[in-house]
């Protein structure tokens, strides 16, 4: 019995140490991956704080070469007018724009004012093109006629041979 125990007691000790060196590897891990990401990041926010600098440079050789023939009021409300449409512009390029080509269930379609306020799909707004594993409607077909209990009668054509209840034959 004691050779049991013993072996036990040396199985959980090698799992114990099996988890320490698990959790000591996935910490180097993400240590070394926080530190490459950590650079990227500078790197990129240098970027963008020159490209910051070097458009407010363009925009003052802009004004500059505006204020030659110009009012510097003028030269100045003409380079924000220019500005401010760019910045518009790149607005307007940054938004994701749905879908436009055709889909299962047909082309994706926004209301105006969800065009218009520059809004996406709302999940739920539309029903689902078909069901995830695309295998045919997401909704059973309709029954050509309503159902007829036991004791009722069907509906009956009229004479012409038009049948008055469906939506179809009327004018």
């Amino acid at each position: 019995m004691e050779r049991i125990d013993h072996l036990e007691h040396l199985d959980k000790h090698l799992v114990d140490e099996l988890a320490q060196v698990a959790r000591e590897t996935i910490r180097d891990e993400l240590r070394e991956q926080t530190r490459k990401q950590r650079r990227r990041a500078t790197l990129y926010a240098a970027s963008g704080a020159v490209a910051l600098y070097a458009g407010a440079a363009l925009a003052l050789a802009l004004g500059l070469a505006l204020d030659i023939g110009l009012p510097g009021w003028a030269a100045a409300l003409i380079t924000a007018v220019i500005l401010g449409a760019l910045a518009y512009a790149l607005r307007g390029a940054a938004r994701p724009h749905p879908a436009t080509g055709p889909t299962a269930g047909g082309e994706a379609r926004l209301s105006h004012a969800a065009r218009s306020a520059g809004h996406g799909p709302v999940a739920g707004a539309m029903p689902p093109a078909g069901p995830a594993a695309g295998l045919g409607t997401p909704y059973p077909p309709m029954p050509p006629a309503p159902p007829v209990a036991p004791g009722d009668r069907a509906p009956v054509a009229g004479a012409d041979g038009i049948d008055p209840e469906n939506p179809h034959h009327r004018a």
